[in-house]
Formats: structure tokens, C-alpha cells, sequence
């Protein structure tokens, strides 16, 4: 998979921000030829009203928008970066497996649930 991917997420949370810096080590040689570019919803609120999603919505869940225009929230967000990062290509395609995929949504959106709320008590932002 080469089609681009532009990524939005929340560099004021610690985690997302560190496991954002981690995957972007991971991806330099495919982010310099424009396959993922990572981007602070911070600076752009509105860029995914198109969508209905705002800052709050990523702050909550990763957000990524493909080059067709196809919107990818939470795990499937992260499936689409692993399947353009090498080396993790397996893990995207193993987490889009018909019975693996919905037990990764509902672990990721747990996760993600708790992470925001911990984010809102530490007020990160």
C-alpha cells in the first residue's frame, strides 16, 4: 500500500504524542516520500468538519484521512499506518483479519477511552 495517509493527532497528550514520535522514527523513509505525514490537530481544528470530527474527536481517537478522501478512525486509523510502515505491514494485515479486526476496535476505543479521560484529569489541554 502506497496511497497517501495524513494523520491527525493530539500532540498536548503525552502518550499519543510519544507513541506518534516512536511511529514517525519507524516511518521516516516512507514520511519523506509523502506515503504518511503526521499532523497536530491542535493547529488545525476544522480540517475534519468536513467530516463531522473535530479537535475533541481526535483527542480522543486518531484520525486519518486517506488519498481517495476515506476517513479512518481509531484502529483502523493505526491498521492504515502499520500497512504503510515497514516492517509492521503483517501487524496491519493481521488486525484486519474478518474475526481479529472488531476485538482490535473495541480494545483500541477502550484504551483510547481511558487515555482521554486521563488526559482531561492531568489537563493536558
Amino acid at each position: 500500500m502506497s496511497s497517501t495517509l495524513t494523520v491527525w493527532y493530539n500532540t498536548q497528550c503525552p502518550v499519543c504524542n510519544a507513541g506518534i514520535e516512536w511511529q514517525h522514527r519507524r516511518l521516516v523513509r516512507a514520511a519523506r516520500t509523502g506515503v504518511v505525514e503526521f499532523r497536530d490537530i491542535n493547529l488545525e481544528p476544522d480540517v475534519l468538519s468536513r467530516f463531522g470530527a473535530g479537535v475533541e474527536d481526535v483527542r480522543r481517537r486518531l484520525h486519518a484521512v486517506d488519498a481517495e478522501g476515506r476517513l479512518h478512525i481509531g484502529a483502523d486509523c493505526a491498521i492504515a499506518i502499520w500497512l504503510r510502515t515497514p516492517g509492521d505491514v503483517w501487524l496491519g494485515r493481521v488486525l484486519s483479519l474478518p474475526v481479529i479486526h472488531p476485538i482490535a476496535r473495541v480494545s483500541y476505543d477502550r484504551f483510547a477511552d481511558l487515555l482521554y479521560a486521563w488526559n482531561r484529569w492531568q489537563a493536558h489541554w
